[in-house]
């Protein structure tokens, strides 16, 4: 339920370009969808602040034309993740990683 909800916030955020990152389970939903957008490989058990470090880069130089993909980069850039894990965070990073209903809440 918890990665549902992580899910569909981000997606909701993007939409209504909205809100900012609220903790670690947006982050790593948000980071993988990022990663699937720019075809980046990041290892499922990659902790907080070595993913936001692994994607800073692509971060930094992203200047996508899509408004929600832009607001996910400016949601992404502005957070920093504490130093929280569990394995949920896995499952939500894997779950952008090969999402195929992008901006889709159902």
């Amino acid at each position: 339920m918890v990665t549902l909800v992580a899910r569909q916030s981000i997606i909701i955020k993007c939409n209504m370009q909205t809100s900012a990152l609220l903790g670690n389970y947006e982050f790593y939903y948000a980071a993988g969808l990022f990663c699937r957008l720019r075809r980046i490989e990041v290892d499922a058990d990659i902790l907080p602040g070595a993913l936001k470090k692994a994607i800073l880069p692509a971060l930094s130089e992203s200047k996508p034309e899509d408004p929600k993909e832009r607001y996910l980069v400016n949601m992404l850039l502005g957070y920093e993740p504490d130093e929280e894990y569990e394995t949920q965070m896995r499952e939500l990073l894997r779950w952008g990683l090969g999402e195929e209903r992008i901006w889709q809440v159902n």
